[in-house]
């Protein structure tokens, strides 16, 4: 049995659908392609329960349509499409196999970002994927939480990384975020490796790179480490996993660091954990936690996260509390 799994973006969202990837290929041993955009494909290109990853350039309707002959000779038995827009709807159409689409929720969404009114089901996205599969498979959620697979090629210790001794005792503080009102503001990154001795390792993509010098300019504490630009994807996966605690906004990198079971502080702005998308981690690992302000009527202002604050006061993340920060992680 062959299926195709779709989901094209982004980085949290693809790490969130892996419990689907692992219950499928575990529980009924079929052989599990997974379509996303070509910048992500590197994200899944370790993982061992995906036979074959295809990348495709979305942005152009040219390139997509040129993938469809390539998935038509495939002849998948099953589609499953944990993306639902109409690209996903398009390939579907085209392979004509039994399909099945997760459900997007987006009138609860809705509500709940433009009027504030929460219908939300008290659902994880994961599980949301899981009951798309199980439209045709008999399987269960196994409890094992995320995966990300990162390459042994890929495993630079931190030392290598950045050129200097690091003892492996650190925090890693994930700088930056898609959307403006889901990052941390630079003075309060700056505020949190203050207030504690331990060494900090700052990461981020090359977005983030002036984000990383501010913060490192910004604090006192001579142990902060600036990795920001200077590592790909799975580097700062590795970093990550090497880390004994993450501080995150609501982010890819939250969710990878999820998928490793480490101890997650998640720092939310704009969103809202109750969009159903929360560090997932098995009961087994660390207990993650979660930080907002819960008193603030206008959030969540969108389910992505803006490019400012529509209020204009940004109060979401100027007014966190730093030192609920420190003390979640009794640092």
């Amino acid at each position: 049995m062959k299926i195709l799994i779709i989901r094209f973006s982004s980085i949290g969202d693809i790490i969130l659908t892996t419990p689907v990837v692992r219950c499928l290929q575990q529980q009924t041993g079929a052989e599990i392609h997974y379509i996303t955009k070509q910048s992500f494909a590197t994200l899944l290109v370790a993982n061992p329960y995906i036979s074959k990853v295809i990348g495709v350039d979305t942005s152009q309707k040219a390139a997509l349509k040129a993938t469809i002959p390539q998935l038509q000779k495939e002849t998948y038995d099953y589609v499953l499409d944990l993306h639902k827009n109409w690209r996903s709807a398009s390939i579907r159409r085209h392979l004509k196999a039994p399909a099945a689409v997760f459900d997007k929720l987006t009138w609860q969404k809705f509500l709940l970002t433009q009027f504030h009114i929460n219908k939300m089901p008290d659902l994880h996205i994961v599980d949301r994927y899981m009951a798309a599969a199980q439209c045709f498979f008999d399987i269960k959620n196994d409890g094992l939480g995320l995966d990300h697979f990162i390459p042994p090629s890929e495993y630079l210790p931190c030392q290598e990384a950045d050129k200097q001794l690091v003892t492996q005792q650190y925090i890693c503080l994930v700088v930056g975020a898609a959307h403006f009102t889901k990052r941390i503001p630079v003075h309060k990154l700056a505020e949190i490796c203050n207030q504690t001795t331990q060494t900090v390792v700052l990461i981020g993509g090359k977005s983030e790179i002036k984000l990383g010098e501010a913060v490192k300019n910004d604090t006192t504490n001579l142990n902060v480490i600036n990795l920001c630009g200077k590592l790909n994807l799975h580097q700062s996966a590795a970093i990550i996993d090497q880390s004994n605690l993450v501080i995150a906004p609501d982010t890819g990198m939250m969710h990878i660091a999820a998928a490793l079971q480490k101890k997650v502080i998640s720092v939310w702005g704009s969103t809202t954990p109750n969009l159903g998308v929360f560090p997932y981690l098995p009961a087994t690992a660390p207990t993650p936690v979660v930080i907002e302000n819960t008193s603030l009527k206008c959030r969540p202002c969108h389910k992505y996260g803006k490019k400012a604050c529509p209020k204009g006061h940004f109060k979401c993340m100027l007014d966190l509390n730093v030192a609920e920060v420190i003390d979640a992680g009794n640092l």
